[in-house]
This record gives C-alpha cells, structure tokens and sequence, in this order.
C-alpha cells in the first residue's frame, strides 16, 4: 500500500536513520520477542504505559496491582530497603526502575539495591540515567508475576550475576531468598529466628515472618539491630575506603 504523500515526501528527505524515526514503532504486546534497542524504542512511544519488562528477550506486560498483594507489600520492602540505605553511605537503590541487564533484559523490578561505582560496585548510572549492569540485590512482589519470577527472570539474574534476589510470593504467603554461590543461585533459609541477613550488605536483617504478616514495626526493630553491629560498620569503612582509592572496581564493566 502506497504511503500518504506527505509522509512519503518527509521520508525522503536527511538521512536513512532520520528516515526511519519518522515513522511510529509498533506498540508493544506481550509475548513479543525483541532485542532491547527494540523494545526501548516501542516502550519510549507508549509514554501511558507503566510497567513492561523484556526478560531473556520475551515482552512482558503485567496486569494491573492489587493493594494487598502488591502495593502495601510492596510499600512494605521498599521501606525496608530505604532505611538501610540511610544508614549506609555509597550504596544506592531504585523502586520500579528498568535495569539494563543485557541484549535481551530489561526487567523493571519492584526494587533493587546497589553498591555505587565508585565503591566497587557492577552497576552504574548510565548517561541516560538507566541503571545498567547487575545490581547486588534485586527484591520482586510476585502474585500474578511469579511463574516468571522464579523461571525466566531467575535464569537471567543468575546469568548476569545479581548475587542476591529475593522473590514475596504474596498470594502464597511465602518469601525466597536466593544467593549466588559460583555461577548458580541457592536458596537461602531462614536462621532459627526467623531472619536471614544479606552476605552482601552486612546488617540488611529480615525477619522473614514478621514481614509475612505485616508486622512492619519488628521487621524495622530487627534491621536497626543490624544497622548497629560491628559488621555493618566495618562495611561502611570497607566502602569509603574504597571509594577513597579512586580504584575502579575489577568486576565494574
């Protein structure tokens, strides 16, 4: 079918690049299978569209939240993640933003925490302002989302050496905690407490259970007694010190 003149004529003027951006991408649909050029491109067209992710080159697109399967747990780890960040400097974190994991991942997770470049850490803030690379800690509330949260999306955090994730089943009433150990993850149990600590982030405690049911006041109480141990604050040294080298990371790409 012939184009209409005047797009026609606009396409035939400047280069083929500028050509080619005249013309609107296709709107994204799930199940499609792009690289993640492509699915930045049509993503960026769909400015009313909040969440999809690309995950081992598959479009996702996840229905619409719930409040008490997602958006109070989700309140719930963020919340968790935040206070710790406030207490330790040269880490960072992100609620809902895209990760440019690699050619075929963009998942957009409900919240991650990171290590800053400058002190040692894999991921980094792009010119773009995207966070790329593998963050060290990635936390997704699944309840419609979870087969992929624990097949595909696992597969490529493992890959690209996310050394923790941790996956709320809120519909389940469950929570997995998975560590890299070598190139493949294992999952982590709970202590006889009830809490597991991060060995990336020294004092980051859950209390496993009490976030279960909500009980945000002892899964703060809990944090905070790891925000006051020797390990944290050994760990917040570590971080200055090696930010104070000006010594760029082995493992930063």
């Amino acid at each position: 079918m012939a184009l209409p003149k005047v797009l026609a004529d606009e396409m035939g003027k400047g280069q083929p690049s500028d050509r080619l951006r005249l013309v609107k991408p296709p709107r994204l649909k799930e199940g499609d299978r792009l690289t993640r050029e492509e699915f930045e491109r049509r993503y960026d067209a769909m400015p009313h569209l909040k969440i999809a992710e690309l995950i081992e080159g598959v479009v996702y697109m996840p229905s619409p939240v719930r409040h008490l399967e997602h958006g109070q747990p989700h309140g719930l780890i963020i919340f968790w993640v935040v206070t710790y960040w406030m207490s330790t400097p040269l880490t960072d974190f992100s609620d809902n933003a895209t990760v440019r994991l690699d050619e075929i991942n963009d998942p957009q997770p409900d919240a991650v925490l990171f290590i800053a470049e400058a002190a040692g850490g894999r991921a980094r803030i792009g010119q773009d302002r995207y966070i790329a690379g593998a963050p060290e800690l990635i936390v997704e509330v699944s309840a419609s989302t979870t087969p992929y949260d624990l097949q595909d999306k696992l597969r490529a955090y493992e890959r690209n050496g996310v050394r923790e994730y941790v996956v709320w089943r809120t519909e389940d009433g469950e929570l997995d905690w998975f560590r890299l150990r070598g190139k493949k993850y294992a999952r982590v149990r709970p202590n006889d407490k009830g809490i597991i600590e991060s060995s990336v982030f020294p004092g980051l405690r859950l209390h496993v259970s009490a976030l279960l049911k909500g009980d945000l006041k002892k899964v703060l109480s809990e944090l905070q007694k790891g925000l006051k141990s020797r390990e944290h604050a050994e760990f917040v040294k570590r971080l200055a010190k090696k930010a104070g080298s000006g010594k760029p990371s082995s493992k930063s790409k």
